[in-house]
């Protein structure tokens, strides 16, 4: 059996935000359902978006976004990843992407970022690809 490590990236404080990710490391066999939980105390922040940085790519890709109790998966991501949430109250924000078949190829840093989607006439509107930043705190 090969393992499966997926890497979850705290993204830290932003502009007063502190997004919280769990956990920040996974080791799973293939074949195998996980989760990978987020979330923020800004009420007014209902969106959260979930992007994956393969392993040895400098590139993140957008997996999708949660958008109050709205889920969007980008295309090749709809097979095997879900999410889960609610970000419509007044309450502290939680999402959660679940990769419901893990394979090697999805050998990668995970990272969730969260936004004031009001100001957006579209919602949706988000990078698809965007050159990766060195993480903050990648353990």
């Amino acid at each position: 059996m090969i393992p499966v490590v997926l890497f979850c990236c705290i993204l830290g404080v932003s502009l007063g935000l502190e997004v919280r990710q769990s956990p920040s490391e996974i080791v799973t066999g293939p074949e195998q359902k996980l989760q990978i939980s987020c979330s923020h105390s800004r009420t007014d922040y209902r969106q959260m978006l979930w992007y994956q940085r393969p392993a040895g790519r400098s590139t993140m890709r957008l997996i999708g976004y949660l958008y109050h109790k709205d889920s969007t998966l980008e295309e090749g991501f709809q097979k095997d990843f879900s999410f889960s949430g609610d970000l419509s109250g007044d309450t502290e924000k939680n999402s959660s992407l679940v990769i419901r078949n893990t394979e090697q190829n999805q050998n990668a840093v995970y990272y969730c970022a969260a936004r004031d989607a009001r100001r957006q006439k579209n919602p949706a509107i988000a990078a698809k690809t965007r050159r990766s930043q060195t993480p903050g705190s990648v353990v």
